[in-house]
Order: C-alpha cells, then sequence, then structure tokens
C-alpha cells in the first residue's frame, strides 16, 4: 500500500508539472543477435510498401575506434540489415573481416540521390578481404533498400599520407540539396588534411575541398550539421567551423578563424523562431589554451558569446527544454576516456549549460551527461533519453522526472514512424532492438513545424554517421 501511495504521488506530481500523462511503451520488438556490442541506424523508405523502414548497421563488437590509445582488434564482423518498423526483415548481409566494425571507418547513410522515390544505403566495403587496413581497395557502395542488392560502386577517395592511425580512419558519408536537387557527400579526416567530395546523380564527381593540415582555422568535428543557414535554397556542410556550401563547395566562413586552431567534437545550428535566424553552438575539444571552449555564433560565424578558458568540451547538443520551448546548450568537459573491447566509459565529467541565445549559465538540477533530446509527446518541447555512451537508458522529462527506460542505448530518437510524437529505437547487450513511442502523443503546430523544417529532413538521416544522435535538438 505504501508503494502504491508513492507511486500516485510521483505521477500527480509528474502530471502537475508536464500536463500530459506519458505513456511510454515499446511498439516493436525484434532479437536480431546473441549479443550486441555496438549499433548505428538510419530511417529509410523503402518503396510504397515499406514508407517507413530502418536500416541497421551492428556488431556483437564493441565501437573500434582508429585512435591508437583505443583502437583493438575485432573478433566478430559487422552486418546490415533493413528492417520495417513492424519488425520484418527485409534483408541482411555480413560485411565480413574486410570492414572494421566502428562507425569512423563504416559509416551508414540513406539517400535517394536518384529521385526515384527510394532511398539508396550508401556504405563503405573493402575489396582487399584479408586486409582491413588498406584504404586503397575501399569503395563507396549503393544498395537497393528493399533487397541488398549492389547497385554501384565507386573507389573511395584515399585521404592523404603520411598520417596517424587516429587521423587515416575518419571517414564519412552525407548529403544535402542544390535548390531541390540531391547532392551526395563524402569526407576523409577530423585532425589534419582534410577532403570533402560531392557527388551528383551520376556518380560523377562534382567537387572537391581540400583543406591542408596548415590551413588556419578550425579542423573537422565529430558532428557533421547539414543546413541553409542563409536561406538561398543551398543547402551548406558545417565542417567544424567552417560553413562549405554544396553547390560549388565555396567555404562560405570559418568562424573564429584566425583565434581557433583546433578541433570542435560539436557544432549544432540552433534555430531562433522569434526573429527567424539561425545560430550555431560549438563545443571545442582540443588540449591547447585557445579560449572559448563553448561558443555560440550567428549565421554570419560571428561570435555571440563564449565561455571556459580551458578544457576537454567532449561532447553537449542544444535542446528545447523551456516552458515555451525555448532552447539551451550543453557542453560536457571530461578528463579522459577509456574505450576497450570491454565497451567506453568518461571520467571526470562536468557539465555546463546555458541559455542559448545569451549564454547565461543555468542549472538544471539533474544530471544531462549522456542524455539525448527526444519530443516523445509531440508538444514541441523535449524529453531526454539517457542513450549515449553508458547510459542508463532512463527516460526524464525536462524537469528531471524519470517516466520510462529503453533497456539500453539509443540509436535514432527523432520521428520515424507514421506514430505521433517522436520515437526511440533502442538496442540491448543481449541482442534486442525495440521502438519506444508515447502512445498518448499528439504533434501540436510547434512539433509539425520542427518535422517539416528541411533541416529536420536531411539531418534526420545522420544517424549512422559520425556523432550525429542529437544534432536535431536545435530547431
Amino acid at each position: 500500500m505504501t508503494r502504491f501511495l508513492i507511486f500516485v504521488i510521483t505521477l500527480s506530481l509528474n502530471l502537475a508539472l508536464t500536463g500530459q500523462e506519458y505513456n511510454i511503451k515499446p511498439v516493436m520488438e525484434l532479437k536480431i543477435a546473441d549479443k550486441l556490442g555496438q549499433l548505428r541506424a538510419v530511417p529509410v523508405q523503402a518503396g510504397e510498401n515499406h514508407p517507413h523502414a530502418i536500416a541497421i548497421m551492428y556488431s556483437e563488437e564493441y565501437e573500434v575506434d582508429p585512435w591508437e590509445g583505443m583502437f583493438f582488434f575485432p573478433k566478430h564482423t559487422l552486418k546490415v540489415m533493413v528492417i520495417t518498423v513492424e519488425g520484418e526483415v527485409l534483408w541482411k548481409k555480413d560485411l565480413g573481416e574486410g570492414v572494421v566494425p566502428g562507425i569512423w571507418f563504416s559509416p551508414l547513410f540513406a539517400f535517394d540521390l536518384n529521385q526515384n522515390g527510394y532511398d539508396d544505403l550508401w556504405i563503405i566495403n573493402n575489396r582487399d578481404h584479408e586486409h582491413p587496413l588498406n584504404y586503397r581497395h575501399y569503395v563507396l557502395e549503393r544498395l537497393n533498400v528493399e533487397t541488398g542488392e549492389l547497385l554501384d560502386e565507386i573507389p573511395w577517395p584515399h585521404p592523404e599520407v603520411p598520417q596517424t592511425l587516429s587521423a587515416l580512419y575518419r571517414h564519412f558519408i552525407m548529403g544535402g540539396y542544390v535548390r531541390g536537387e540531391p547532392v551526395l557527400l563524402t569526407a576523409q579526416g577530423t585532425y589534419g588534411p582534410m577532403r570533402i567530395q560531392a557527388w551528383n546523380s551520376d556518380l560523377t564527381r562534382r567537387w572537391e575541398h581540400y583543406i591542408p593540415a596548415d590551413a588556419p582555422g578550425a579542423l573537422g568535428s565529430h558532428v557533421t550539421p547539414v543546413v541553409d543557414l542563409n536561406g538561398d535554397g543551398v543547402d551548406a556542410l558545417f565542417w567544424g567551423e567552417r560553413l562549405i556550401e554544396l553547390d560549388t563547395g565555396q567555404q562560405l566562413f570559418c568562424a573564429d578563424e584566425d583565434t581557433w586552431q583546433g578541433h570542435s567534437d560539436i557544432i549544432q545550428p540552433v534555430y531562433d523562431y522569434d526573429n527567424n535566424k539561425w545560430y550555431f553552438f560549438t563545443c571545442r575539444e582540443s588540449h591547447d589554451r585557445q579560449a572559448p571552449r563553448v561558443a555560440l555564433y550567428d549565421s554570419r560565424g560571428d561570435r555571440v558569446w563564449g565561455d571556459l578558458d580551458r578544457g576537454h568540451i567532449d561532447t553537449g547538443w542544444a535542446a528545447r527544454l523551456g516552458d515555451n520551448g525555448e532552447p539551451y546548450v550543453l557542453g560536457v568537459k571530461v578528463g579522459q576516456k577509456i574505450r576497450t573491447a570491454e565497451g567506453e566509459t568518461r571520467t571526470e565529467v562536468t557539465e555546463f549549460t546555458y541559455k542559448a541565445f545569451c549564454g547565461e549559465p543555468v542549472e538544471f538540477g539533474f544530471d544531462l551527461y549522456t542524455t539525448i533530446p527526444v519530443d516523445l509527446n509531440g508538444n514541441g518541447i523535449h524529453e531526454l533519453v539517457k542513450g549515449y555512451f553508458e547510459g542508463t537508458g532512463d527516460i526524464i522529462d525536462r524537469h528531471g522526472n524519470i517516466i520510462g527506460n529503453i533497456g539500453g542505448l539509443s540509436a535514432m530518437a527523432c520521428k520515424f514512424t507514421s506514430m505521433e510524437g517522436e520515437q526511440i529505437l533502442s538496442y540491448s547487450r543481449d541482442g534486442w532492438i525495440r521502438i519506444w513511442a508515447d502512445l498518448n502523443a499528439r504533434d501540436n503546430q510547434r512539433a509539425i513545424n520542427r518535422y517539416n523544417n528541411p533541416f529536420y529532413r536531411i539531418n534526420r538521416i545522420q544517424t549512422g554517421n559520425g556523432y550525429n544522435l542529437f544534432n536535431l535538438g536545435g530547431i
């Protein structure tokens, strides 16, 4: 009786604070392996019969990182499959021992480059099956999303050598639009010399943008948002603090070009609905003493505010957590990252949270580390799921109340089914994937505007590429 009263009191307080009763349940469950160490996923449209499907890349192995202090020899291979949101498996294939199971070696992207109404899957494969580090035999593959059939294959652009192992194996596959025309993007590098290529619908090269190691300004980032920042109908790629337009590959600006020469883990566009303006937030990593370590910029690349003189700001996000959906931004400083065959942990974690547009520090009163923003109930205000790194799987509302648990980590947190609200795709160590949804969700106009925003639609499919699990939080 006492436990029941505690539950009723907690529920009543939750309803008083949120104004809505959550009913978060798994709406699909599927066991795909005996063990899951890593999994990434992207939403796909697989024809009229399967308008809501999911492409998944996974392994029993934990994430293999190319940095020498984190790299280990995997004992398991990488697999790719496509399922419907109802749990039907359309196809599955094993990529074999030639492909290293790690997001920097093998990104996953879904994109309708030829505009036939069907997404294709884009992956990196290796024609030298016995030598997984032989990048000279890497290829960009286009797979039929319904069958897994190989449709096209071109050589993967070679990175510049010599470089360290960590810098050499950093690969990206992305895309965007130039006045309605789709453009595929590939890229190599993060910390040294970097190359970005654009591809037309027939897979002819449109342009290549080269950034030498000694170029002034920012290095690359682990988050790669694509956004039409100036509203001219031409998308642009944020490559660190550099903005590169997709039509000709021209760099539009490089924020803090004369004062920041390092690598930024996070680049997060944030939209100001009141004034119809874009801003972007950054969290900076490098081990030098350049400042600031967190900063917000306007759409011209001019700094609005900055904070923190030093520190490895390893992760962060923007999220709509205010009473009326006002955005806040988070930067997380870490002391050390440890990744082994048993997983990954971070130590000496410190959180810094701000009102997005003015930089005023705020205290939320609860732990935000490992969280990903997600609007489960469709009210245009985010909940948070602790589904990243060593997250517990808890779902919390914007006041810190626990309202559910996904039983693992999150591979997607966005709208990828026909249900209202956003959904979460989770994966657990025992091999299960699940789709979680709020059965009471009702999309209001604020949420509908987010879903229809071009930024939402093009960045929703970046969750299999880089660390883009939370890049929708700023709109």
